[in-house]
């Protein structure tokens, strides 16, 4: 995993360093192999801002929140990013393992060879009586 660090209108200090590398290897467990993790931080209007960009192979991910302090907008970016990851993921495994039998078009097909074997068998029975 690459980790690619950038400050505007703020000071890079360990504390806020080490910070962003605590919450980049979080992303770990949803990501093997190369990934690029670029983290932004900025201060404007005494509002500080994060911003995040993943990279993979088939993937990218993009996610911005602003606080009141710099701490507060990295925990509050990484809540967003990892919703997308899982909504992705959820996504993914609902696609692998649904049923082909309960998609829309199968059960319209369904509904519609009911309606003519009602009709069949209707008919057949007026016929015979």
């Amino acid at each position: 995993m690459k980790l690619k660090i950038s400050f505007k209108h703020l000071d890079h200090t360990p504390s806020l360093d080490q910070r962003i590398r605590e919450k980049s290897d979080k992303f770990e467990k949803y990501f093997q192999g190369n990934t690029k993790i670029e983290w932004f931080c900025w201060v404007h209007n005494d509002e500080h801002w994060a911003e995040i960009k993943v990279h993979g192979p088939k993937f990218d991910f993009f996610a911005k929140a602003c606080a009141d302090n710099m701490y507060k907008s990295l925990d509050l970016v990484v809540e967003k990013m990892e919703r997308q990851i899982e909504k992705q993921k959820d996504q993914k495994r609902n696609k692998l393992h649904s049923h082909p039998y309960s998609t829309p078009k199968y059960i319209q097909i369904e509904g519609s060879i009911k309606d003519e074997e009602e009709y069949f068998y209707k008919e057949l029975e007026e016929r015979s009586a």
